[in-house]
């Protein structure tokens, strides 16, 4: 099967990724992509962990006002550098270390509180935030303090039940404390239920972030072999957590060393082994094909390549968190590789949120309209906009989304203010 094209030769949104690697490398694509329901069967909606279905964000950072923004299980950020995608992003980091109780101390490695008002504590009075897990929102007021702290004026639980509206609930559940209280409300008979919900959807957000590839970076390190319950945000425990999927989840470990093998033709497979100076470590070493069992080290291994093994490890985790963010993943990688990280990101995007700020034309080209939000500057904020496939119909029969991108069909270039 080739893969679908539009009349000048580009490639058309929703590629059939089997189609296209097969005609190349038949043995290993029909089996990864052709037969990966074996492997990962994507789970019903509502077994999905908690997506956040509408967001408003006001006064952080960029963002002076995002009002019920619809969030799918696919979002792809694009626009100019400063527009706000990194601070979009920022914010999922930030409120996933306040409901850790690590607001204050996250604040101050950045730089303090005032940095994180849009326009400083002299324009900005407070940052407010409402998320929508379907019934259920977790909504927070923060306000700045004279010694670059910012304390909660309220923080809320809602649950909407619009069928039986006394059933409905909007509580606070505190004022002018330092740190969230949403985690203490598992505790609570009274808004245990509600929490529920939206305290393990939060705390579970990943913000990957893989740039970091040189000889110190923790990834190409040893790790401690107990260090496996999740990917971490910089893949500092690949090593474990590989090790523990290959003997727990043998089929999805294959998938994800078959993928490799897609990006990395010369890849063989890992050596995931006790680390000879401490047998509690280990490390990332591997072989390649035709090398018996000679191992090569992590720094054996080329930027683009450990960051497309990392990008392939957290797209085809079995347990994906409840919203996976990409801050731009297209970094280093062959265009080949871009082709099969689109297809690992659509892929992902059936079982968890995936949420993704690129700066790549050619990554797009794999998506659907509806998956893009342009992000642009007007006026020194943040402007998000969902695009239409409707709106373009005419442009798509001739060009792709990366090329009308390129020629500001439909915004996200730098333009004066």
């Amino acid at each position: 099967m080739k893969p679908r094209q539009n009349r000048r030769g580009f490639l058309s949104p929703g590629l059939d990724l089997a189609g296209l690697v097969s005609a190349e490398r038949r043995d290993v694509a029909g089996k990864v992509f052709l037969f990966s329901s074996r492997y990962l069967t994507p789970k019903k909606e509502k077994d999905m962990g908690q997506g956040i279905s509408k967001l408003t964000i006001k006064g952080y950072k960029s963002i002076r006002s995002l009002e019920n923004f619809e969030l799918r299980n696919l979002n792809i950020l694009i626009g100019p550098n400063g527009a706000g995608k990194s601070n979009f992003v920022s914010f999922f980091r930030l409120l996933r270390a306040s409901v850790e109780g690590n607001l204050q101390s996250t604040l101050n490695s950045k730089g303090g509180a005032f940095t994180n008002l849009f326009l400083g504590p002299k324009v900005t009075e407070q940052f407010y935030a409402d998320l929508q897990f379907g019934y259920n929102a977790y909504q927070f007021t923060l306000i700045p303090t004279t010694d670059n702290r910012l304390i909660f004026q309220d923080e809320r639980i809602v649950f909407d039940s619009s069928h039986s509206p006394g059933l409905s609930v909007n509580r606070s559940i505190g004022s002018g404390h330092n740190e969230s209280l949403l985690k203490k409300q598992l505790s609570s008979v009274r808004n245990r239920n509600i929490a529920s919900y939206i305290y393990p959807a939060i705390s579970s957000w990943v913000v990957y972030h893989f740039h970091d590839t040189s000889d110190f970076a923790k990834v190409k390190l040893p790790c401690s072999k107990q260090d496996y319950e999740y990917l971490r945000s910089d893949a500092s425990n690949l090593a474990a957590f590989l090790l523990t999927l290959k003997s727990n989840n043998p089929k999805e470990y294959d998938f994800i060393k078959e993928t490799i093998q897609l990006g990395a033709p010369f890849f063989e497979d890992f050596i995931l082994k006790d680390y000879h100076i401490n047998p509690q470590e280990t490390l990332l070493e591997w072989k390649q094909k035709g090398s018996d069992d000679y191992a090569f080290q992590p720094s054996q291994i080329s930027d683009g390549t450990l960051r497309f093994i990392c990008l392939a490890t957290a797209l085809l985790q079995p347990n994906p968190p409840s919203a996976i963010l990409l801050d731009e993943p297209e970094l280093g990688l062959h265009p080949y590789a871009l082709t099969l990280l689109a297809g690992l990101i659509q892929k992902a995007s059936k079982q968890t949120q995936v949420i993704v700020s690129t700066q790549s034309a050619a990554l797009i080209d794999h998506f659907e309209p509806e998956d893009i939000v342009v992000v642009e500057r007007q006026n020194g904020e943040s402007i998000f906009k969902r695009l239409n496939k409707a709106d373009l119909k005419v442009w798509l029969k001739d060009y792709s989304l990366g090329e009308l991108w390129q020629k500001n069909v439909f915004g996200g270039r730098p333009a004066r203010e």
